[in-house]
């Protein structure tokens, strides 16, 4: 007991600077204030990290049909495809549930996402239109930002054309966007294609070695099994081609 009580009066005999400082409730310094919600192919880590100047963690997040847009199929890349985007509802059309991933952007990265993503508006997110969805919670404070494709002169989402002959889907890019849901597991995967509008009778199957795509992608019959599923986009599955009946389908449409 004489010795603790010797400790004790060593230690309060401390000056003040001596002692152990109190952490608890102190936040590290430079917190990330700017995110970017992706709901297309930036859902996928590997393809979102491949414009990151490092690799970026993401939390799967929902936005609400309060935000006011339907997830869909209008954005025409110069390359010769279509990619998702937003919209506006049309006429008697009601806006969308929008599930997605939040990441942080820091540096020059945002510079980065902006050239990515030419063609796309940078569009501020209310907070109160966006949820998490895991244990993972939204940033306390900060901006969070969408790419809304834009046409010159026009607003965010509205009077964008959808896919056709020359701008088709892409079974490729439609393989980035459902793997990356994947990362999240099925019901993630489900609610994504559930909730993208406008899928088209004009998709070209564009994979590598297209006839045996295991060869290269382990996951492309996963992606098929939720593409065949009752949704939206299972309609359109038995329109997709591979290159050549693609071309010679669609040339001949053009030609008559």
């Amino acid at each position: 007991m004489i010795v603790l009580a010797f400790v004790a009066a060593s230690v309060a005999a401390l000056p003040h600077g001596a002692r152990a400082a109190g952490w608890w409730g102190r936040k590290l310094p430079d917190a990330p204030t700017q995110f970017i919600f992706g709901y297309g192919s930036l859902i996928n880590t590997a393809s979102r990290n491949s414009t990151a100047s490092a690799p970026i963690p993401a939390i799967p997040v929902r936005v609400s049909a309060a935000f006011g847009y339907i997830r869909t199929w209008n954005d025409r890349s110069p390359s010769g495809f279509t990619a998702l985007g937003l919209r506006t509802p049309h006429p008697g059309e009601s806006a969308s549930t929008i599930n997605g991933v939040l990441y942080p952007v820091e540096g020059d990265d945002m510079s980065k996402f902006d050239a990515r993503e030419e063609g796309y508006a940078r569009v501020e997110v209310p907070r109160d239109d966006i949820e998490a969805v895991s244990w993972q919670r939204l940033p306390e404070a900060g901006h969070l930002w969408v790419y809304i494709p834009i046409r010159q002169g026009s607003v965010p989402g509205e009077g964008l054309p959808k896919p056709d002959a020359t701008f088709p889907l892409l079974e490729s890019y439609i393989d980035v966007v459902v793997e990356g849901a994947l990362e999240y597991g099925p019901d993630y995967a489900r609610e994504l294609i559930d909730t993208t509008a406008d899928w088209s009778q004009y998709w070209l199957n564009d994979r590598e070695l297209a006839r045996r795509p295991w060869v290269h992608d382990s996951k492309a019959a996963t992606v098929d099994k939720f593409l065949a599923a009752p949704a939206r986009a299972s309609a359109y599955l038995p329109a997709r081609l591979f290159s050549e009946p693609y071309a010679i389908r669609w040339m001949k449409e053009k030609a008559q």
